[in-house]
């Protein structure tokens, strides 16, 4: 397999994809690099994985190529996994992240320090016409702090304290962030399909 598609509009997470996939001699294309519109994909699963299958197996239908999806989230230990699936529009339709954090903040205000424990999460799916799809999932494990703190980031990053950090994830750098992420880690996970993947194609 020489090319993929990250099924993603998002222009740092479809770098960060490019560049771990070009180290396997895998050209990463994502929807922004498209003549083509895709329809927008309604996510429909009640899972993390279903969710990432939708957008990669309906895109990989209609385009007739490989294509790498994901689906990620906050889970919070205090309110039984929540926002889960439902992060982007915890407080409502609009994906606006103040009020999804000001509503963790809220439901956690009697909370303690030692029982804030968090993480986020990351589903990738890999969907290639004609065979099934496969699954990686990373994990950054942390826990929420009492206000939020920091520029850097996006979604809740300013709300979240990595673990073995003292600052949130929008206190440290963009480059610290990428080491640690979810996403990196479900990423890392990807090598040993991708090498797979080649060997067979050499085979």
């Amino acid at each position: 397999m020489k090319q993929i598609l990250i099924a993603t509009r998002n222009k740092g997470k479809a770098e960060e994809f490019k560049a771990f996939f070009s180290g396997y001699g895998i050209k990463a294309l994502s929807l922004l690099d498209l003549a083509e519109e895709i329809p927008d994909i309604q996510e429909t699963g009640s899972t993390f994985e279903e969710n990432a299958a939708i957008k990669a197996e309906q895109i990989a239908n209609y385009l007739s190529i490989p294509v790498l999806a994901d689906d990620s989230g906050l889970m919070i230990d205090q309110l039984d996994g929540r926002p889960g699936i439902y992060s982007a529009r915890y407080a409502g339709d609009m994906k606006d992240d103040n009020a999804n954090m000001e509503k963790v903040l809220n439901e956690l205000k009697t909370v303690p320090g030692d029982k804030r424990t968090a993480r986020f999460i990351c589903v990738l799916a890999v969907a290639i016409p004609g065979e099934e799809t496969i699954f990686r999932t990373g994990y950054c494990e942390g826990s929420i702090a009492f206000s939020k703190k920091g520029n850097n980031g996006f979604g809740y990053d300013p709300i979240f304290v990595p673990e073995g950090y003292e600052e949130t994830m929008a206190e440290i750098s963009s480059e610290e962030k990428n080491q640690i992420s979810h996403r990196k880690h479900a990423i890392s996970h990807l090598e040993d399909w991708i090498k797979n993947e080649i060997i067979n194609e050499k085979g």
